[in-house]
């Protein structure tokens, strides 16, 4: 084995990393340590060992440029009404939570200090002391309360309103503290509001044609449908980063353009590549790929309220006709897990391991569409890049119907205006849905009667009953129970169909540098831009 001179120390290393940064080639480096008496091979390991700690050490300065999936002219600055995971990424760089989840899914301080209860009922919230918005205004309590009970306020609009009612006093005590009372006891609380949804503003505010935040970034423009730029925010309370000086979010809805656009060096970041993609990516030393598994899921709705999905028999046949083999395999290319039809992924340790997925079974849907009486009637199902892979899956489910005489036909619409005027809407048609740390949230948001986001319209007392006893329960054994058996009845009697649990898969620049995966999904759970660095 080849050693380095006795006298070859860790200050050496760094002037090597030094010189690297400066532009020295690695025939000058090898030279210069050859000259120090390392030998040619022991000089390779030096510049490689360099060259990974430089990779690992922030770089400030810089722009980016980086492109979601989509867009509308409905993107919005207001945190509230966020949607759509443009309107995520733009929401994590100007503004903050009060908490937020690391990579390992732990909940971390953020505008917080502390946050303390006795009783998982009552909690007090103590605030880091002089945190400056964009505008100069010291974050106080005031903020945090006016923030708050925006999402009680049914004129907001806010998509976090099924959460947030849980809170039955949110207060004042003294300028850094608030205090929160919860309608029964909830120990998911710090996890909540480190959701998207539950950033601070300015006490007062009402205009979000800009915004004016306590986050990492400064809006500098916003256009919506169309682009933001951000830029280094001097004042960032929490003393490291950002690194870049700016950057600018864009969406590219068609997958394709996207990853062209990631391989001509247009972008640095191509978020939600679609697995087929992948192949363009190989082989291609000027990007990778980033990959994350954290629940995000693409699925097929029903709805219950309306034709076709009134018809019990119909659903039970859709639900035997998803191959979701063909789908994990040939969609996604073996990057996803297989789904059982209920929202908590196989990672989260309330997932119910004994629900075994739904069997694909063509003479068994048959004879569900037969009872329903809709075997042969043309069924319409949306699809629209918007929800990821959607289309290739609706193909898969078009032809599984055709064999057995179910004329189910894809309706391709644009991405634009989608979540507004299909998701939700049309009686047949594909969700997307972002990865959320717990079944509470996930059951809040999709499931329970009144959920903003109930797609399938499934209403359940029992159900809604069962979702607020496990919330506040401290027996961990029987909270895990109550799980389980929501995850059946979702499964077995809501009209959604989760075939997967898809890996996101965001397409990097070699040059972008600090993107870790993180519980609440891609894109650093869309949090990247106060994290990553370019290279020098």
């Amino acid at each position: 084995m080849t050693k380095l001179p006795t006298n070859w120390t860790g200050r050496d290393d760094a002037m090597v990393e030094h010189m690297i940064r400066r532009g020295a080639s690695r025939r000058e480096l090898l030279k210069m340590l050859m000259a120090s008496g390392v030998a040619a091979a022991a000089g390779g390991s030096v510049l490689l060992r360099a060259s990974t700690a430089l990779a690992a050490t922030p770089v400030m300065g810089g722009s980016m440029r980086a492109a979601g999936w989509s867009s509308s002219t409905a993107d919005t600055l207001d945190p509230a009404k966020a949607s759509l995971s443009t309107d995520y990424v733009r929401c994590c760089s100007f503004y903050s939570r009060l908490t937020f989840l690391d990579e390992a899914g732990l909940v971390q301080m953020e505008l917080a200090d502390t946050i303390e209860t006795d009783d998982a009922q009552t909690w007090q919230v103590r605030l880091k002391p002089g945190v400056l918005f964009h505008d100069g205004k010291t974050l106080n309590a005031e903020d945090v309360v006016y923030s708050l009970k925006r999402h009680l306020d049914e004129g907001v609009g806010s998509k976090a309103n099924s959460l947030a009612k849980q809170m039955t006093e949110i207060s004042k005590v003294d300028d850094l503290t608030v205090k929160i009372v919860l309608e029964s006891p909830n120990a998911d609380l710090p996890t909540i509001l480190s959701l998207h949804h539950f950033m601070i503003i300015a006490d007062g505010t009402t205009d979000f044609r800009t915004a004016n935040g306590t986050g990492a970034f400064v809006c500098e423009v916003f256009e919506p449908g169309v682009r933001s730029v951000a830029v280094r925010n001097p004042n960032y309370f929490k003393g490291q980063g950002p690194y870049l000086d700016s950057f600018e979010f864009i969406a590219i809805p068609d997958n394709n353009a996207r990853v062209n656009a990631l391989l001509s060096g247009d972008i640095q970041l191509a978020a939600a590549i679609n697995p087929r993609s992948m192949r363009m990516l190989e082989g291609q030393p000027s990007v990778q790929a980033s990959v994350t598994t954290a629940g995000n899921y693409t699925n097929l709705n029903i709805r219950l309220d309306m034709e076709p999905g009134a018809r019990a028999d119909f659903v039970e046949g859709m639900k035997y006709l998803v191959n979701r083999e063909a789908i994990q395999q040939s969609v996604l290319r073996g990057l996803a897990e297989i789904g059982n039809d209920q929202p908590v992924p196989p990672a989260n340790r309330y997932h119910n391991p004994n629900l075994a997925p739904r069997a694909y079974d063509p003479e068994k849907a048959r004879f569900h569409f037969e009872k329903s009486g809709l075997l042969g009637t043309e069924i319409p199902m949306v699809a629209s890049e918007a929800a990821g892979s959607s289309i290739d899956m609706a193909m898969v489910v078009q032809q599984a119907g055709a064999e057995v005489g179910m004329n189910l036909k894809v309706e391709r619409v644009p991405s634009d205006g989608y979540w507004s005027n299909y998701w939700l809407q049309s009686p047949v048609h594909f969700g997307n849905i972002n990865p959320r740390p717990t079944p509470d949230i996930l059951f809040s948001l999709l499931y329970a009667s009144d959920a903003p986001w109930n797609e399938s319209h499934y209403k359940s007392e029992r159900f809604d009953q069962m979702m607020v006893e496990a919330r506040g329960s401290l027996d961990e054994e029987k909270r895990t129970a109550i799980y389980w058996e929501m995850q059946e009845m979702v499964a077995n009697e809501a009209g959604t169909i989760i075939p997967t649990y898809i890996s996101n898969v965001d397409g990097i620049s070699s040059r972008l540098h600090g993107l870790r995966p993180n519980p609440l999904g891609g894109m650093m759970g869309y949090a990247f831009a106060e994290h990553v660095w370019m290279d020098a």
